[in-house]
């Protein structure tokens, strides 16, 4: 399956694409010239956005309730879980699509308040445009940082950084899109290679610090095994401490 296809295999990157189309649209029907120079405010807003969602929710400490495990599991702990498994490679529709509503409405009306009459070709511009074009190029560059392909060399950079956070610290490299590590120097979550070299790997990486056996892994595991296609023998090789 080529890379194309497979970022198109997922179900919330059409609407997204659809929603790129609206602003633009929006933007040339009801915006100024101007508006246009608003697109690159959206590209570091969706960076910190793809920061801030990675860091601070998709790794929040398990919840002991199965239920809310299940959940935090489906939205990223499956992935580091299982980092090859393509179906795990990309943000789920139900949270892509209310964050998007989300930053969009909040946009639009801050800038209701100061210049109502650009407000929608403004959000447009900041959010639809900026935004969700940064977030389909931060799914094309994950999903290729998981799959052994050629890569350009920015893409072989993005790797790089990446799997220093899948397979040697999960609490460092939480940005993905090119050019997003200065978030993270300034956030503190960077790590030189010389630290790095002098870092052992952290303990159950692969489970976010939890032991593979722990019950809550199991039984989400078995739970989106029929899902993730997660076969029987994933599973049990999964849960080895």
């Amino acid at each position: 399956m080529s890379r194309l296809s497979l970022i198109f295999s997922h179900n919330s990157i059409v609407p997204m694409i659809c929603a790129l189309l609206a602003g633009i649209i929006i933007l040339v029907l009801n915006g100024s010239w101007w508006g246009v120079f608003f697109v690159f405010l959206g590209i570091p807003a969706q960076m910190l956005n793809e920061y801030s969602l990675h860091r601070f929710i998709f790794h929040l400490p398990p919840p002991e309730k199965q239920r809310y495990f299940n959940v935090l599991y489906q939205a990223h702990y499956g992935h580091h879980d299982f980092p090859t498994n393509r179906k795990l490679f990309f943000a789920p529709i139900w949270v892509s699509i209310p964050v998007l509503i989300i930053n969009f409405t909040i946009v639009w009306a801050l800038l209701w308040l100061v210049v109502p009459q650009y407000a929608l070709s403004l959000a447009a511009s900041i959010v639809l445009v900026g935004g969700v074009g940064t977030f389909l190029c931060y799914e094309w560059f994950h999903m290729t940082a998981h799959l052994p392909v050629n890569k350009n060399w920015v893409e072989r950079h993005v790797t790089t950084l990446h799997n220093q956070h899948h397979f040697r610290d999960f609490s460092k490299w939480f940005h993905v899109s090119p050019g997003g590590q200065i978030i993270d120097k300034a956030m503190g979550t960077a790590i030189d290679r010389e630290t790095l070299k002098k870092q052992q790997r952290v303990e159950f990486i692969r489970t976010l610090g939890m032991r593979p056996d722990d019950e809550r892994l199991i039984k989400a595991r078995h739970h989106f095994s029929s899902k993730y296609g997660l076969s029987a023998e994933e599973i049990e090789r999964a849960g080895q401490v």
